[in-house]
């Protein structure tokens, strides 16, 4: 034959061609990286220590040696945000962990079950989602006090409603498929039904929920240490970082934009990726992303 057969890119490659193809999202990925290359390499890029005080005038604005400025017992803001990334991330990431493993547990069993079972959990996440997820997981820290990781579990907590939904309405979408009729035909059991050809089919609407909520948990955590009720000084954790630097934003606001600007950049750059993820894993876009 003298035509030359077109050979198709694997999956993989076709994802990151199309994640890079949008600017959005490769401003995005760009962003993640640096952000997650200066958590893990913070120890070596951060010219003091974290909570190494008096290294610098107290209140200091911005420097060639201090570029962030100083904070009030004289830090160096610079050292104290790129560390702050490596609480925010994780925290960020504990808290989709919880939500989404405990929801999509959730959403899963009450969605191939069906009948009463449905029914009652339906009636559960609708009373459970009555209620403001911040509001939710201020009331949880009041009853497990306050501190990052219990701040960052009642927000994943307060987050399993929504996963549960979209995966218990995922689910209900599959069962309705054919290949899932055959399989129980074939007499196989609930859970490899389950771990064979319900699970894998959920996977692109995990992987989307998940990278949509992550800003959100960040955000989220970040309001809580704000509040008073997540990260404990000294520990530089974003939010923690805005609510103490708040007592001096008209003569020293380095305190709060550095600390606000490095929240704002990666829930965006999350939000980014999030949605171009959900373009580019959702079959019905196939062929216009």
């Amino acid at each position: 034959m003298s035509a030359t057969t077109a050979t198709v890119p694997p999956p993989r490659e076709r994802l990151w061609t199309r994640m890079f193809t949008a600017p959005g999202s490769a401003i995005g990925l760009v962003l993640l990286a640096l952000m997650i290359a200066g958590a893990i390499l913070a120890p070596w890029i951060a010219p003091f220590d974290w909570n190494e005080t008096r290294v610098c005038p107290r209140i200091a604005p911005p420097s060639a040696e201090h570029l962030f400025g100083c904070d009030l017992y004289g830090r160096d803001l610079f050292s104290r945000v790129l560390y702050g990334t490596r609480f925010s991330l994780s925290v960020g990431v504990a808290t989709v962990a919880i939500s989404l493993v405990f929801g999509a547990l959730f959403g899963m069993v009450i969605g191939f079950a069906g009948g009463r079972t449905d029914a009652l959990g339906t009636r559960a996440i609708d009373v459970m989602l009555g209620f403001p997820p911040i509001v939710l997981a201020i009331l949880m820290v009041a009853v497990l006090g306050v501190g990052l990781w219990n701040a960052a579990f009642a927000v994943g907590i307060a987050g399993i409603p929504r996963f549960a939904r979209v995966v218990r309405a995922a689910t209900l979408s599959v069962a309705a498929n054919d290949f899932m009729e055959a399989a129980e035909a074939t007499g196989a059991s609930h859970i490899r039904i389950v771990l064979r050809h319900l699970l894998p089919n959920l996977a692109p609407t995990l992987i989307v929920l998940a990278s949509l909520d992550l800003g959100t948990a960040i955000l989220s955590t970040a309001t809580l240490s704000f509040l008073g009720l997540g990260a404990q000084p000294p520990t530089p954790e974003w939010g923690a970082m805005l609510n103490a630097g708040r007592e001096f934003m008209r003569y020293a606001p380095w305190t709060m934009i550095f600390p606000g600007l490095a929240l704002f950049l990666s829930v965006m750059a999350v939000n980014l990726v999030g949605d171009r993820l959900s373009l580019v894993l959702d079959p019905r876009q196939r062929g216009r992303v």
